[in-house]
């Protein structure tokens, strides 16, 4: 019995430990992309100049809309395929996990060469009365083509929790954007000073540049890994035969469901992108230049910047799926609420702290990348979209992990609630807050299904154990303790650095950002470390910390 038990709690402990090495590698590639993706705009905006905004305003209704065709031409395959791949490996059928990736690699390349055309010849129908659209667009519907294939091959490597390829690659992917980008904005701005949607155009075939990029890193790896999965195969019981056409229902069947919840935040922005404009026009007299630069401000400056918080709860979402399929083949349904809880737990101490830590340095921060430009407003947003964020990257994990479990169509539904209830809020919110509308009635929508989803999870498993809500309690006070302590060090630093510079400059408020993140993130760590919660998460490697920093 005791061997018995012993077992158990080694194979839980493996468990947690692909979980957090998953989530290492995930977390580590998505923060460094969006990382990346967000420090482009410096120089970017810079070269723009006073065309900044009505660029970024341009290049983020281009790319809502792209993102929309890019999800239904991926068509949730990745994450259908990860989940299925999970489920055969445990049952030692790694045969057929090949299987599934060769005929998803038909089904993604299939859908990848339909929205491309559909997105290059239908650029007209959805300019939304913008011409210069169009051209954007079109550009974009390169990428469709290659995205969905290695998505794909992301999602197979997922399957057998083998992250690095996918982290890397994706780091890949935004290095060779960004570079791209860059390039081809300096040279037609400032060296032949072209025309700036000639320089937005080019900004967004950089996504075809990058997952060029991306896919040959991929293809790099499954060259080393060939042999290792040959092995697997050979071994493998060999016991199940599943056919052709039930693998593509497989396959379709998983990735519907995949395509709406994966589309999620992206569907609410089109939303927003379809409905601020008219609603804008019938409550102020604004010119449409102007409301060009207040939907740039909350759709593309505020979104770039929490994209980065929110990655940390994607990354981990895709790390959870796999993980709880693998639970809920084996019937494991304590396995299922010890899974849930390491996710909600996992989410929450990365999560709340980086959102309010954002919050707390929005002024600066929203210097450092955007400049001066309609600052008080723009520093309100990015304040109030990372609060929002909280909610936005929480639907993200817990709808994976209805995925996970095989919830899908309740999840979906779940989603739909939400979605009537943004559309509801939608018109009224803009109508009485402005600029803030958007993103309040966001907030409303994502409320609703959260909420319906958590109740669902904990009516099932009942993962709200004592212990769970302690630590998430002592996650909220330190995330608390740490955004009074950087918005201290921010005015603190304004102060300061005023002594020797324009501390509201770009480089002035860099150095207040860079205090107020070291102070604060010392603050967290310290608490996290001393009251044993970061044990829980980051396992073993919190004694190494607490020698390091003399913790006891």
């Amino acid at each position: 019995m005791q061997e018995q038990n012993e077992n158990i709690t080694n194979s839980d402990q493996q468990t947690q430990n692909k979980m957090l090495q998953g989530s290492a590698w995930m977390t580590a590639g998505s923060i460094l992309s969006r990382i990346l993706g967000a420090i482009y705009i410096i120089p970017w905006s810079i070269w723009f100049g006073a065309f900044y905004l009505q660029a970024n305003a341009l290049y983020v209704q281009g790319y809502n809309i792209y993102s929309m065709f890019l999800i239904i031409s991926i068509a949730g395959i990745p994450s259908a395929i990860a989940k299925e791949v999970a489920h055969y490996n445990a049952l030692n059928e790694y045969g057929i996990s090949l299987r599934l990736y060769k005929r998803g690699l038909v089904l993604s390349f299939t859908t990848g060469i339909i929205c491309a055309l559909a997105l290059y010849f239908g650029a007209p129908l959805l300019d939304n009365g913008n011409p210069n659209v169009i051209p954007v667009i079109r550009s974009l519907s390169w990428a469709v083509l290659i995205i969905p294939t290695m998505s794909l091959t992301r999602g197979y490597f997922q399957g057998f929790q083998d992250m690095a390829p996918s982290a890397i690659s994706q780091f890949a992917e935004q290095l060779f954007r960004v570079i791209y980008m860059l390039v081809t904005a300096f040279f037609i701005m400032r060296v032949i000073h072209g025309n700036w949607t000639t320089a937005v155009t080019q900004s967004t075939f950089a996504a075809f540049i990058g997952s060029l990029a991306g896919l040959i890193i991929l293809g790099i790896y499954y060259l080393k890994r060939r042999k290792y999965y040959s092995h697997l195969i050979e071994n493998s019981n060999n016991k199940i035969h599943v056919n052709a056409n039930h693998l593509y229902k497989e396959i379709i069947s998983q990735a519907i469901p995949f395509i709406i919840l994966g589309a999620g935040i992206t569907i609410f922005q089109l939303i927003d992108q379809y409905t601020f404009f008219d609603v804008m026009k019938i409550s102020t007299n604004y010119p449409m230049n102007v409301l060009n630069k207040l939907y740039a401000i909350f759709a593309g400056n505020a979104n770039k910047l929490i994209m980065i918080t929110i990655s940390l709860a994607s990354a981990m979402a895709i790390t959870v799926v796999p993980l709880l399929s693998e639970a809920f083949t084996k019937n494991d349904k304590k396995g299922i609420s010890h899974q849930l809880s390491n996710g909600f737990i996992l989410f929450s101490f990365v999560m709340i702290p980086a959102a309010l830590g954002m919050t707390a340095v929005s002024g600066p921060l929203n210097r450092v990348f955007y400049g001066t430009g309609y600052n008080h407003l723009s520093a309100n947003v990015l304040a109030f979209s990372s609060i929002v964020s909280i909610l936005f990257g929480l639907f993200t994990v817990i709808s994976a992990m209805m995925q996970g479990i095989s919830q899908n169509k309740l999840a979906v539904k779940y989603f739909i609630y939400g979605t009537i209830a943004k559309i509801l809020a939608q018109v009224p919110m803009i109508l009485i807050f402005g600029t803030f509308g958007p993103l309040i009635a966001s907030a409303i929508g994502f409320l609703v299904a959260n909420g319906l989803i958590i109740k669902s999870l904990d009516n099932q498993f009942g993962f709200r154990s004592y212990q769970m809500l302690e630590k998430l309690n002592f996650i909220f006070i330190f995330s608390l303790v740490t955004y009074l302590v950087a918005l201290a060090t921010v005015y603190l630093g304004n102060t300061v650095v005023g002594i020797f510079t324009n501390s509201y400059s770009r480089v002035g408020s860099f150095i207040v950002v860079a205090l107020a993140v070291i102070v604060g993130g010392f603050i967290y760590s310290y608490l996290s470390l001393k009251s044993r919660i970061a044990d829980y998460v980051i396992g073993h490697q919190s004694d190494k910390l607490r020698k390091m920093l003399h913790i006891k």
